[in-house]
């Protein structure tokens, strides 16, 4: 036991001390960064000996306490000097270096100073200047250099600087984003600087595992989304406002208040699990609820071997990685942002009114020879959709202010979102809070900590969509606010009034949690070329719920034929409690140890090693109890288990799980002369999940990159100015959605056995492990290239993929035993392609434009299902089955023909034994003659193969105008609510058109609930999943003229969301329901995603 768990047992101890370890030094850190900005260096050390006066000015400003600005033509500063002083004033240093030179020096600031000749042939004068960018917002951090020297300086948080210059010199500014600007002082001692910002897709910096590159010296496929993009958006969770941006990203969202979407990266890998990791600055999270969509600066999505392969077993189903926001060097920013909007049911379900009901329900009791029912009681006409469907709103709200020095920053950031679902009293509300510190104690060690708060409040809906749709309308509401009206007799005791569960449930249960992640960092450069940088990260999470079960309503049931109306109230009906707690950590810590410089003809190496280890723990724990002999009262006072009588009825629940990932890995990145790439991974992961012989694996990537637009050859033509070729192979361990400590079975019951008077209960293993069970393996092989044209202003990107998972832990049934066998069987295949187009442009000064498209592909196949046998695996009642040769979890079923019209017909064709005239008739698959179970055939996929987006941004002037599109294709829908016969319910809007007779119908079959025939799962309950929708409409104005109200920029924008879709799909919304894998694509009244129409604000101080 002790060798087994030592991976786990080595964890638990280091996470205490890391609880403390992050307490005290995140307050030195405080405490140190508060007093930073008083430790301002009064004196200098310096030991030269016959150096150069410019080296030696360069000496001094790597002490990083003081800067020069000269002209580096002044023939003095070649002049030799040695010079020996220990904590000396600066102004004595300079005054001894400058002792027998004409070399004088004025003092600009605290760390600025000025050198000049006396003797110099040029005029120096002092230029001072402002740097703005096009809309005229200062750049606050250019470099403003002197042609010719290495002079210069850094333009502050208002874009201002000054400089001492000849005056004929020429200045060099220069910003990351903007194109260079040159200026020619010609005695000018005031200049104004436009800066032109530039498209730099090439250069951006993405993240990959445990470090950020250029995307120019990318072998993998990684796709960025800017944080700007996201935070216009007013979605809750960020991660659903990256729809349609990325290629081989399928996102389903939901409507539900709060809600997390589901999110697949090419396709599914596994039976298990296919959700993808988070990595959140370097944290690895299964969920980014906590993070603020206002306070991301990029999102970058790794989608190919080379990228993942370096995050181990947790990185097999593709990696999102979140960068936070940070100060901005040499900037202090105030930013507040706000949006309020509304949210509308789109398409609602098209059932029928109380008129078509009694229609429907006649004709089926006349198909039934039953008794006509009796509607002279029931004259309402009541939409139960619109009684539990609102226009709701959604509110959020954010602020942040940044400020950074030479020697730390600072940025906190507070925000606050309130969101009510379209379901009736449904709301979720949030707090967050941020705060992040970095420091430079010198100008080679730099230390920080961030720390992430989080609070959420959630009032789940206690409407049933449902229920909404299976209840007659033909009944009202209520007699007033304690007495309702029941449903008919035909589905009293299976359908509630909706609206009154709704009131009954509404406020009756408290949700809340709160979750802090906090992480510490120091870094060290040493050797000039070397970076050692350890982080220690914690993730806490604390939710608990109390619930309580109120008295019901007085019902009223209407009479029917010889029975009277009567009241009724359950006077068995007791009021109970609920109560629960859960808990989660997680402690991770990454030593790292990078190397990174230029070699010598050309060569540059970058090389990465480190050691990594995850440790997770949650627990839960709940209860309920039912008060016998009292009501509780509806206070959440109260709603505690100890209020009720401690000796009534107690059920209790509870569970815990434990686990720990240790990993060594290493990255090597060559290149040479920037045009011929290489990286290369290799990571060794062990798993507490497995048995201590198989716990170890070894994984691995190399990547390739061939930038042809950089040869010489290529150089010759002007078409093309950026090509580059790309492939990349790698291998990975999956440990996603598998139970810890897989190799240890849990107990279950057993037989039982009677001796004398006891009966004794055996226990056994809930299933057979397999001894040499292991994690599934991912091997993956991406090519692609990547171009820019037509001056830049027309990019294309290609990647095909290959990825095979071997290894599929599955559990099997094997012959005479009742538990299954836990092993390694199977081979999942993905294939597929990506493409990606864009189009950026400017016409005249002031309109600019940009045009994108992204679409993917995706053939998921299971290739086997164990190398020696060969079986099934079913979900949802026998709906989906994963088979070999098969995509996983796809519709098996039968394929509808038509309908039976007549007895004739029957005799004829093939068909059930039982069939009748009105039935609906299926294909005979296997010839026989006759409809039977062999004749059910693959049906298709709820898992979309295409899905691809569409993006229209426009500006011109202050204004900006965008419009995105999104949508997929190729999958199924099930529409299983309206499979449900368990009592007579209302109709769909379709069975209007029901057989009645030959002839009268081909696609709809007869009222008839008896026939079961008709409610076997077929294509008649099966649509196209295909949509295209508008995804976001928005337009904004920049204001730019309001300083003197202390705005630096504010923008003002209308948005609408999901504007209009275009789809076949009858339900609430056709966004794949793919959160099971071997059972999805099932509607069942799914929550509606709905339209959103939001007016927002964006302030810069």
């Amino acid at each position: 036991m002790k060798k087994t768990l030592s991976i786990a047992h080595a964890l638990r101890q280091l996470k205490q001390k890391a609880v403390a370890l992050f307490l005290i030094c995140f307050l030195l850190v405080t405490s140190v960064f508060q007093s930073f900005g008083r430790l301002a260096a009064q004196s200098i050390t310096l030991k030269v000996n016959e150096m150069e006066i410019g080296n030696v000015l360069s000496v001094i400003e790597k002490q990083d306490k003081v800067r020069f600005l000269y002209n580096s033509r002044l023939k003095e500063l070649r002049q030799k000097v040695s010079v020996n002083k220990t904590n000396a004033d600066i102004h004595e240093v300079l005054q001894t270096i400058f002792s027998g030179t004409t070399l004088t020096y004025t003092q600009l600031d605290t760390r600025l100073i000025a050198i000049r000749s006396a003797e110099s042939p040029d005029a120096d004068i002092r230029v001072s200047g402002k740097v703005t960018n096009e809309a005229g917002e200062a750049i606050a951090g250019a470099s403003v250099m002197v042609k010719g020297s290495k002079g210069g300086v850094i333009t502050d948080n208002q874009g201002n600087f000054t400089i001492l210059v000849s005056d004929n010199a020429t200045l060099i500014i220069s910003a990351l984003g903007f194109a260079e600007v040159q200026v020619p002082v010609n005695k000018q001692t005031s200049v104004s600087v436009r800066m032109t910002a530039v498209a730099k897709m090439i250069d951006d910096v993405v993240v990959v595992g445990y470090g950020t590159a250029k995307k120019r010296d990318l072998t993998g496929t990684i796709s960025s989304v800017k944080g700007a993009e996201l935070e216009r958006m007013p979605n809750t969770n960020p991660i659903a406002s990256l729809q349609g941006k990325v290629p081989g990203l399928t996102i389903a969202t939901s409507g539900r208040a709060g809600s997390s979407p589901v999110v697949r990266i090419r396709g599914i890998n596994s039976t298990n699990s296919a959700s993808p990791v988070y990595v959140v600055d370097g944290v690895l999270h299964d969920d980014i609820d906590f993070l603020n969509p206002a306070d991301i600066e990029s999102i970058d999505v790794l989608r190919d071997p080379s990228s993942i392969a370096i995050y181990g077993l947790r990185g097999a189903n593709g990696v999102i990685a979140v960068t936070t926001k940070r100060p901005v060097r040499g900037q202090m920013r105030i930013n507040f942002q706000s949006t309020v909007g509304v949210q509308t049911v789109q398409d609602k379900i098209d059932v029928v009114d109380a008129a078509g009901f009694r229609q429907l329900y006649s004709a089926q009791l006349a198909n039934l020879g039953a008794t006509p029912f009796d509607f002279s009681n029931y004259t309402a006409n009541t939409n139960w959709q619109d009684q539990v469907f609102r226009t709701a709103v959604i509110n959020s709200n954010n602020l942040s202010i940044s400020s950074s020095t030479d020697k730390g920053s600072t940025l906190l950031n507070i925000g606050y979102s309130n969101q009510d679902g379209v379901l009736k009293y449904d709301n979720y509300e949030r707090f967050l809070f941020r705060l992040n510190q970095e420091m430079r104690l010198s100008k080679d060690i730099k230390i920080g900590g961030d720390i992430n708060g989080s609070f959420y409040r959630d009032n789940p809906p206690s409407a049933s969509v449902s229920n909404a749709l299976w209840a007659a309308p033909i009944v009202p509401i209520k007699e007033n606010n304690s007495t309702y009206y029941a449903m008919p007799s035909f589905q009293r005791a299976q359908v509630g009034n909706p609206v009154a569960a709704m009131e009954r449930g509404n406020r009756t249960s408290v949700n809340e949690g709160f979750r802090v992640i906090g992480s510490l960092f120091a870094e060290v450069n040493f050797l000039r070329d070397f970076t050692w940088k350890s982080v220690v990260y914690t993730d806490l999470g604390f939710n608990s719920s109390r619930s309580y079960t109120p008295l019901p309503f007085t019902f009223i049931n209407l009479g029917e034929g010889a029975a009277p109306t009567t009241t009724f109230f359950d006077n068995m009906a007791r009021t109970s409690v609920g109560q629960s707690k859960s808990q989660s950590r997680r402690f991770q810590q990454d030593h790292t140890l990078s190397y990174r410089a230029p070699l010598k003809n050309g060569h540059s190496l970058t090389a990465l090693a480190g050691f990594t280890t995850i440790y997770s723990y949650n627990s839960s724990l709940g209860g309920t109890r039912r008060d016998t002999s009292i009501n509780i009262p509806n206070d959440p006072n109260f709603w505690y288990l100890n209020v009720a009588n401690q000796n009534n009825p107690l059920l209790n629940s509870g569970g815990g799980s434990e686990s720990s990932i240790m990993g060594l890995f290493s990255r090597v990145s060559y290149n040479y002369k920037g045009k011929y790439l290489v990286n290369a991974t290799i990571r060794r992961d062990g798993s507490s999940k497995f048995a201590p012989a198989n716990r170890w694996g070894t994984f691995g990537s190399v990547g390739l990159g061939w930038i042809v637009s950089d040869e010489e050859f290529f150089n010759k033509q002007k078409a093309i100015q950026f090509l580059k070729f790309r492939t990349s192979w790698g291998t990975t361990g999956n440990a996603n959605g598998f139970s810890d400590f897989l190799w240890r079975p849990g107990l279950s019951n057993a037989s039982s056995a009677v001796f004398g008077d006891n009966v004794y209960t055996a226990v056994q293993a809930q299933y057979i492990p397999d001894s040499t069970l292991r994690w599934e393996t991912v091997n993956g092989l991406d090519i692609g290239f990547d171009l820019k044209t037509l001056n830049n202003r027309l990019s294309f990107g290609f990647t095909y993929y290959n990825r095979t998972t071997k290894g599929i832990l599955t559990a099997v049934t094997i012959p005479n035993e009742t538990r299954s066998f836990f092993t390694n069987l199977g081979e999942i295949s993905n294939k597929g392609i990506e493409l990606t187009l864009g189009w950026d442009d400017k016409i005249g000064k002031d309109f600019s434009y940009g045009v994108a498209a992204n679409l993917s592909y995706n053939d998921n196949v299971v290739k086997s299902i164990g190398s020696n046998l060969d079986f099934q695996i079913l979900g949802n009642g026998g709906v989906n089955r994963t088979i070999t040769g098969y995509s996983i979890g796809h519709f098996f079923g039968f394929r509808q023909t038509g309908i039976y019209q007549t007895t004739a017909q029957l005799a004829r064709v093939p068909a059930f034994s039982n069939s009748l005239p009105g039935d609906i008739a299926y294909a005979d698959i296997n010839g026989d003659g006759v409809i039977t179970q062999a004749d059910r055939q693959y049906l298709g996929t709820p898992f979309p193969p295409y899905s691809f987006g569409l993006s229209l941004n426009m500006a011109y002037k202050g204004f900006d105008f965008s419009i995105e599109g999104q949508g997929m294709a190729g999958n199924k829908i099930y529409t299983q609510r309206k499979t449900a016969n368990f009592a007579t319910l209302n109709y769909e809007a379709n069975r209007l058109n029901a057989w009645s007779g030959a002839g009268t119908s081909n696609i709809e079959p007869i009222l008839d609930n008896t026939r079961g025939n008709n409610f076997l799962f077929s294509t008649y309950f099966l649509e196209p999943g295909d949509f295209f929708r508008i995804r976001t409409l928005q337009l904004g104005y920049t204001f730019n003229s309001v300083r003197q109200l202390g705005i630096k920029s504010a923008r003002v924008f209308v948005s609408g969301q999901n504007v209009i879709t275009w789809s076949r799909v009858t339900g609430y919304t056709p966004e794949p329901q793919i959160g099971s894998i071997l059972g999805g694509g099932a509607d069942n009244g799914v929550y509606p995603v709905p339209s959103i129409y939001t007016f927002g604000v964006n302030v810069n101080f």
